[in-house]
């Protein structure tokens, strides 16, 4: 079920992130697996052997996707209900339905930009009149299927609070209510690893957009196991140059 570097990157994950630790503790910790992780040498190492078949290519295929924020999430270790780790490849430019979304998560996440840049931006929901005008969504997986089920919860505004530029060798970390969009800020791709920790999972996320309404569902098609074999493949070769 995994090479050398795989059976190493699961005994970080779970020798750093198994058990109850408290929220700030765990999103500390997450954010230094990450920075171990996607290091340059030892990322690509590890995506090499799981492009070589290693690990579980038929089980993290199921769960992988071209997201609809505009960049290919490719799950690289299933650690179950307490660790997700991913490789995230974002597009130059590109984003379709939710590209200009906030939103949060369902559990504490961190992220290391490998290659290329970010940039993202961190929001409150503003108690009063002022602030961004916005529709608030809550966003769950549709019973029966994993296409994203959207649920309109009315309107809402939002506060701008932070502004922030990630380049490669950077790394953040945020809980799991922190509301936050981000997107690749080069015209080059950027390459993330991206961690999501915690034992337990909140039912739903929510989604704020100014962009116009959103579809009930968006569809989320995984990847063959072909398919995602070669978008490791090519993701090494991109870590390369």
């Amino acid at each position: 079920m995994g090479g050398r570097q795989v059976l190493a990157a699961r005994r970080l994950l779970s020798g750093t992130l198994d058990g109850d630790l408290p929220e700030h503790e765990l999103v500390a910790a997450a954010r230094f697996v990450v920075a171990e992780l996607g290091s340059p040498d030892r990322l690509l190492e590890l995506i090499s052997e799981l492009a070589s078949g290693a690990g579980d290519p038929e089980g993290c295929a199921r769960l992988s996707y071209r997201h609809v924020l505009g960049f290919d999430k490719l799950l690289l270790i299933d650690g179950g209900p307490r660790h997700m780790l991913r490789a995230h490849l974002w597009h130059p430019g590109a984003g379709a339905v939710g590209k200009e979304d906030i939103h949060n998560h369902r559990s504490p996440l961190a992220s290391y930009v490998v290659r290329g840049r970010l940039a993202m931006e961190l929001y409150d929901v503003e108690g009063g009149g002022d602030g961004i005008a916005a529709a608030r969504y809550e966003e769950s997986l549709r019973e029966g299927s994993a296409d994203w089920l959207l649920e309109p919860t009315g309107p809402a505004r939002l506060r701008l609070t932070h502004v922030g530029q990630y380049a490669a060798g950077s790394a953040y970390a945020l809980p799991a209510h922190t509301l936050h969009r981000a997107w690749c800020d080069t015209d080059v791709p950027t390459v993330t690893l991206f961690l999501e920790t915690g034992s337990e999972r909140r039912p739903h996320t929510d989604v704020f957009t100014a962009a116009g309404p959103h579809p009930g569902t968006v569809a989320k098609v995984p990847l063959s196991t072909d398919d995602y074999l070669a978008a490791l493949s090519g993701l090494a070769e991109l870590l390369r140059t």
